[in-house]
């Protein structure tokens, strides 16, 4: 192959990684999202994918916040889970608005909160990466 060629499949992926949005490698990605409504609060399920090394370097936690930023909920993760990926960790009794959109992110222990994040549209059943049951 060229080196032409190999630049253009270089820019590719580059450009690939940009559009998708996903984490890059060793931070947390969060997989999937699942609200099911009970009663006025949530349960939440959230799967993420890490590649967990041990104490150092593991998917500690994951959050929800609004759009301002604000953390309306957080899931703390005791352990590293280095043979179970991905994982899915649940909390319930989440107060959420009834409108609008939040955002679920993860956290590891090296990188802090990833950029990888999941925007769920709470006027909305499904859309990439969750899905609403009330």
């Amino acid at each position: 192959m060229g080196s032409g060629a190999r630049g253009m499949t270089a820019a590719l992926a580059l450009a690939g990684l940009l559009v998708t949005g996903r984490a890059g490698a060793g931070q947390v990605a969060v997989e999937h999202v699942e609200l099911e409504r009970a009663g006025g609060t949530w349960n939440v399920s959230v799967t993420l994918r890490h590649a967990d090394t041990g104490w150092e370097h593991y998917a500690d936690a994951w959050r929800i916040v609004d759009a301002q930023g604000r953390e309306l909920a957080r899931r703390v993760l005791a352990h590293p889970h280095v043979h179970e990926q991905p994982f899915t960790r649940s909390l319930s009794g989440v107060r959420l608005p009834e409108r609008g959109v939040v955002y679920v992110e993860a956290h590891d222990t090296v990188h802090g909160w990833s950029p990888d994040r999941v925007a769920v549209d709470l006027g909305r059943g499904a859309g990439p990466r969750y899905r609403i049951r009330r």
